[in-house]
């Protein structure tokens, strides 16, 4: 499903991604393990169409992944309706007026008719515990809270692929339980997985193999 070849990537001439080259099944579950700043969120923004490679490929489901190609408006939202990117900071993706009106932007956006997106509101706050928030503005909640309806709002769209950056960081023990059952009932169902995470428990507790970032910004595989 996803594959890199090649690929690099740099910030104003500082290497992010230095010849990266895997390969990730659809179904599979795959943590992206390794030090601050070694390009596993930059990784992340790549599969996810947020950055491209200056030099290398990026196919998913066997098409390339450009600016070219997510220039075709058709192109880019089956591409985006198909991978959820739940960002490190979930202030990142919120802004609307409440937890409810924030889970139905997705599908609003996919044109869904409202009875189905009443239906997958209600399924994705059920599923992360926020029946409670409906109402509340998503500026107003903890930290765990934002990093629980950012995982809802993502969940909304039906991903074949989640893709979460160090979505265990700050939380606390309650919430990252649900979010370790959420994600094994996800990955169960069939869902793809990508967690970015320096939390090896979690990883190995969800994922079967890991992609191992080096410093110097190349990858390489390891079981867990």
């Amino acid at each position: 499903m996803i594959a890199l070849d090649g690929v690099c990537f740099s910030y104003d001439g500082a290497p992010a991604l230095e010849n990266a080259t895997c390969r990730i099944a659809a179904g599979e579950s795959v943590a992206l393990m390794g030090p601050n700043g070694c390009g596993k969120s930059t990784f992340l923004r790549v599969v996810n169409g947020l950055a491209h490679p200056s030099r290398g490929v990026y196919r998913f489901d066997g098409a390339e992944i450009t600016k070219k190609s997510l220039a075709d408006r058709a192109f880019a939202k089956a591409f985006h309706q198909k991978i959820g990117f739940v960002f490190q900071n979930p202030d990142a993706q919120l802004f609307c007026s409440s937890v409810e009106n924030e889970i139905a932007f997705a599908p609003r956006q996919m044109g869904l008719p409202e009875t189905e997106i009443a239906r997958r509101v209600a399924d994705c706050m059920a599923l992360m515990q926020l029946e409670a928030l409906a109402a509340r503005p998503p500026y107003a909640l903890s930290g765990g809270e934002k990093r629980r309806v950012g995982i809802a709002c993502v969940l909304s769209q039906n991903p074949a692929v989640l893709a979460l950056d160090e979505p265990f960081n700050g939380l606390d023990e309650e919430t990252a339980a649900l979010l370790g059952a959420v994600l094994r009932q996800l990955h169960g169902a069939g869902k793809t997985i990508l967690l970015a995470t320096h939390d090896r428990q979690a990883a190995a507790q969800l994922c079967r193999r890991a992609i191992r970032f080096g410093a110097d910004h190349t990858l390489r595989e390891e079981s867990l």
